[in-house]
């Protein structure tokens, strides 16, 4: 078939790319057709009766995965959840890190940290309530413990957070929806 130009395609000539549509396997239309007798499912046994299902996770009987992780119980432990990647990881810097490592008047900010060694990774950084902070310096981080602001603020200096774009979609409450509605 000829390429066609834009101005020639239409709904009644669109067809999809050769090759890329297969018939629908049949199962069960005699051994010519390389899906004969058993049908794919094998002889005797559970899986070739009708209706048998697996479970979800079922490992042949070995003892399945959910069975064998460690179980935290708990529903606001960091720890519940034993996978790793949904667990919410921030990087730790102290007052006393601060202390050290900047003198009075500095702009602390997750770049500046960067190049002092202190929050090396890229994950966010919350600045916790360890030591003690005598210096005036400016903060900007991504969150802040209750005690190190009050350090920072105390020594005369400023806590900013960091507002890292859009926080994900959060539907609203029966009660807000209903005001929404009202109004």
């Amino acid at each position: 078939m000829a390429r066609l130009s834009p101005e020639d395609v239409n709904l009644g000539n669109l067809r999809p790319k050769k090759g890329s549509k297969r018939p629908k396997r049949r199962i069960g239309r005699g051994p010519g057709s390389g899906h004969g007798k058993t049908s794919g499912r094998g002889h005797k046994g559970a899986g070739a009766r009708s209706g048998s299902k697996r479970k979800p996770g079922y490992e042949g009987g070995q003892n399945p995965i959910h069975m064998r992780m460690r179980k935290l119980r708990g529903p606001h432990r960091k720890m519940s959840m034993p996978f790793e990647q949904f667990r919410t990881s921030t990087q730790p810097v102290n007052l006393s890190d601060l202390q050290e490592r900047f003198s009075s008047g500095d702009k602390v900010d997750p770049e500046s940290l960067k190049k002092a060694g202190l929050a090396t990774r890229r994950d966010p950084v919350k600045i916790l309530a360890r030591g003690e902070l005598k210096k005036k310096l400016s903060v900007r981080a991504h969150a802040f413990s209750a005690k190190a602001r009050e350090g920072i603020e105390a020594a005369g200096g400023s806590a900013d957070v960091i507002d890292d774009g859009p926080k994900p979609y959060k539907r609203p409450s029966k009660a807000q929806r209903e005001k929404a509605d009202a109004s």
